[in-house]
């Protein structure tokens, strides 16, 4: 038994905690602010609950002493602060951010780490550079790689098709802040919300555009590799539109938390969403350009006897895949851990990541 530390009580960090304790091996402590989030916390021999606020660094410092593991589902404003407090602590540190400065600092912490930091364990960031590290590893050279992810709702009905399934404010930075690209080879950043697509998969059209740091640490990696990289996220078509004149034309970009305030208390939540993963990579390969797609469709569903989102399957599964993966060895246990180091054979053939096997969610690979 592993204990672990998870900080964040909301619908991510909660569905990490059951899932870790379900699996027998490991022992949860669930740390949170808020007494009503912790409250909710499914009841568990393995799981205890406590209350701490990240601000006070020195009560988060004596939670993490002697634990394996801490693993942030909070807000990416706490990522830093959380990745600070693991590293003097000496204990191992995932999170789920899509912040990129946030994974800029958490890189320079785990410099001088002892112990292992492998941010960005997500869906995207996170599972997405996986796949597409895999298929890009088949050519003997790269000319692109696109990725697109959503998590959306199986029934839309309001005029954003869109419903809230995870982190607002983890939303909202994606669609404001620069978005990192390679272009002809060079590493640039692009703005959000736009260079707008339309595609179809399964008979069903959507669009996609720039979001931020969906890419993780790839351009990093693959820059002078490839001539086209970039990371898109899918909505059902005409929720760009709206974003961009609440963003841009009302100013709310610069009104986080209203606009946090508006989406909380007009967009329901749902369990009844669908996460759709999209990669095609092309490139050479003897001598032939040839290109590879890999597509999947995960749908909610019930685990351990309760209904979790897509959304918590796949961001909860890839965490805790990471996790099991860095608790037997899989992983390296000191420095800075990048997702593509990743084989996407042992993720897929872990119990967790195995929540996006293909011969289960009807996926394919061309």
């Amino acid at each position: 038994m592993k204990d672990i530390v998870v900080i964040g009580a909301g619908k991510i960090g909660s569905t990490i905690a059951r899932l870790l304790a379900h699996s027998g091996d490991y022992r949860v402590t669930v740390a949170d602010r808020a007494e009503e989030q912790l409250a909710a916390i499914e009841s568990h021999p393995a799981v205890s609950t406590a209350m701490v606020d990240i601000a006070d660094g020195a009560a988060l410092r004596t939670l993490l002493a002697g634990k394996f593991a801490v693993l942030s589902a909070a807000p990416y404003h706490l990522t830093v602060a959380i990745a600070e407090a693991a590293a003097d602590a000496g204990v191992h540190y995932l999170d789920l951010t899509e912040d990129v400065e946030s994974t800029r600092q958490v890189k320079r912490i785990a410099a001088n780490a002892k112990t292992a930091f492998i941010p960005q364990c997500g869906l995207a960031p996170g599972f997405i550079s996986i796949v597409a590290n895999d298929l890009a590893s088949r050519f003997d050279t790269l000319d692109s790689v696109r990725m697109r992810v959503g998590a959306l709702p199986q029934y839309p009905s309001n005029a954003l098709n869109y419903n809230l399934t995870w982190s607002t404010d983890g939303v909202i930075n994606e669609y404001i802040e620069p978005c990192e690209a390679i272009v002809e080879g060079a590493l640039i950043e692009v703005p959000a919300l736009e260079e707008r697509e339309e595609f179809s998969l399964d008979g069903v059209t959507y669009e996609a555009f720039n979001t931020s740091g969906g890419l993780g640490t790839l351009c990093e990696s693959l820059k002078g590799k490839v001539r086209t990289l970039n990371y898109k996220t899918i909505r059902y078509p005409g929720h760009a539109a709206i974003m961009k004149a609440l963003l841009n034309d009302l100013g709310l970009r610069h009104r986080r938390e209203v606009l946090k305030d508006i989406f909380e208390n007009a967009l329901p939540t749902t369990t009844q969403d669908v996460v759709i993963i999209f990669v095609t990579v092309s490139g050479r390969k003897d001598g032939r350009l040839i290109q590879e797609t890999y597509a999947n469709k995960v749908y909610s569903a019930p685990i351990a006897g309760r209904l979790h989102s897509a959304i918590q399957i796949t961001t909860a599964g890839s965490i805790c895949a990471v996790l099991d993966m860095l608790a037997d060895g899989t992983l390296r246990a000191k420095g800075f851990v990048r997702q593509e180091e990743i084989a996407l054979t042992a993720f897929l053939a872990n119990r967790f990541g195995h929540y996006y096997a293909q011969e289960q969610r009807g996926a394919h690979a061309a």
